[in-house]
């Protein structure tokens, strides 16, 4: 039967029950419902709202039942208690409900001055502040754990990649430190969320405020939140930095997905770039010789639903007129989902990236690799005097030559390049070479191994201070 029954004739139908409970996903907020009462309790008692006698049984009890609920000696039931399960609605009404059974009236007080409307409010921005703090610093621990294949594979040359056909030459660990910078964008969303969600919502109350002289600064305090949330009505009725947090988490996933894929392509008999350790692969149920990248291939697979997620809470909030409505029950599981998603996923990355080893010549004894060179003859051609668009024009046909022929660039004799430009000359071989062409870089931020051994030292640094 609902608290408010006294508006009833009659108690609210089992399956209406059912149909409308929270308790199923919104019990996973107990601590932090727990710790925003016991702050406003505290508040309640300064404002002498409530005696300091009854602040403190009541203080007390909410960490009691904290224990049960922690320990598992109070199960909750949405329906009934036919099994002597504790029959509640939501994990708000659950904890008072056990608090009126432990002292009694007094129990009943603890919601003066407030809604379950602020109440949830609150509750989630004390859950996003925690998630956020464990995202980020998994965030550091697979960033760390990139840096680390980084420096172990220092030397290592492969083809970057556009429209996946092999372009130029780059350096292994430079395509690793772009993921250690997609994660740094990441870690930085997460915390500029952050800042949002830290304002307290609390006092703002069913939509109105109260009649109660509460003291919201001084909750917003207790519970470490910046600031509070000043307009009672946008306190409870907006959802945006749950969206935003679920657009960081989306955003996470794909550069996750990202990197999956690509462990999924490195590890395949084409490429043969990479293998996973057996910790992190699995074999066939019928074919012996399979080892699956299952682990690269469920992150790509769960990023799917983050994305979901975010839809989700988006097309919920779209067509809601102000203030609270019940609509907004559907958060939660979108939020809690996404947060545990991307927690496994980033956690398992780091694991899995630990136990991959590299196939460190697999590339440079290709003998088609030196393709990858062509944008170095254009340069070279480019740097002779001869405008660039003709120099790549050029070069395209001295490709088309050397792909017909079924040679590689290097095996192609003088002649047959001056019969194409006559700027081509003996220092021609000099830049045929894969990693003469990563020294050849100037650029900042570029393959070569002075640039790259520079980034390798920033992020070093910057993860050893975070």
């Amino acid at each position: 039967m609902s608290r408010w029954n006294g508006r009833f004739r009659r108690p609210l139908h089992p399956d209406a029950l059912r149909f409308s409970t929270s308790l199923s996903v919104d019990r996973q907020l107990y601590s932090e419902d727990i710790d925003g009462s016991i702050a406003h309790v505290e508040m309640l008692s300064k404002q002498h709202i409530l005696s300091r006698a009854e602040a403190q049984r009541i203080r007390r009890a909410l960490q009691e039942i904290r224990l049960e609920i922690s320990r598992g000696k109070l199960r909750f039931d949405p329906a009934d208690g036919s099994d002597g399960r504790f029959v509640a609605e939501d994990i708000h009404m659950a904890i008072e409900k056990r608090l009126i059974q432990k002292i009694g009236d007094a129990g009943g007080k603890l919601h003066t001055g407030r809604s379950r409307n602020d109440q949830i409010a609150l509750d989630e921005r004390l859950y996003l502040r925690r998630s956020i703090n464990g995202i980020t610093g998994l965030i550091r621990k697979l960033q760390k754990a990139l840096v680390a294949k980084a420096e172990q594979c220092v030397d290592v040359i492969m083809p970057g990649y556009t429209h996946l056909q092999q372009a130029q030459p780059v350096l292994l660990p430079h395509h690793l430190l772009a993921y250690i910078s997609m994660l740094d964008r990441d870690h930085e969303r997460f915390l500029d969320c952050l800042e949002r969600v830290k304002r307290s919502p609390l006092g703002g109350g069913a939509l109105a405020g109260t009649s109660f002289p509460i003291d919201r600064r001084f909750v917003a305090k207790k519970l470490q939140f910046d600031c509070v949330i000043e307009n009672s009505i946008d306190a409870v009725s907006d959802r945006d930095v749950q969206i935003e947090f679920l657009s960081a988490c989306a955003i996470s996933m794909m550069h996750l997905s990202r990197f999956g894929e690509e462990l999924v392509l490195w590890t395949s008999q084409e490429w043969r770039f990479a293998e996973i350790g057996d910790a992190f692969a699995t074999g066939s149920s019928i074919m012996p010789q399979k080892k699956n990248p299952d682990m690269a291939e469920l992150i790509r697979g769960k990023t799917g639903r983050t994305y979901g997620n975010l839809l989700s809470l988006l097309t919920v909030m779209k067509g809601l007129p102000l203030a609270y409505n019940r609509d907004m029950q559907e958060d939660k599981e979108p939020l809690f989902d996404s947060e545990r998603t991307l927690a496994d996923c980033l956690h398992i990355s780091a694991l899995m990236l630990k136990t991959v080893k590299f196939n460190k010549d697999r590339f440079s004894k290709d003998s088609t690799t030196d393709l990858l060179l062509a944008t170095e003859l254009a340069d070279y051609l480019a740097r002779k005097g001869l405008p660039f668009r003709k120099a790549h024009s050029v070069v395209g046909k001295i490709v088309q030559a050397s792909v017909r022929r079924g040679i590689s660039l290097k095996e192609l004799p003088l002649k047959e390049y001056r019969r194409h430009s006559p700027l081509f000359a003996n220092d021609l071989w000099k830049i045929l070479d894969l990693r003469a062409s990563l020294y050849h870089k100037k650029s900042s931020g570029s393959t070569s191994p002075k640039e790259v051994a520079k980034a390798i030292r920033y992020w070093r640094a910057k993860l050893r201070r975070s």
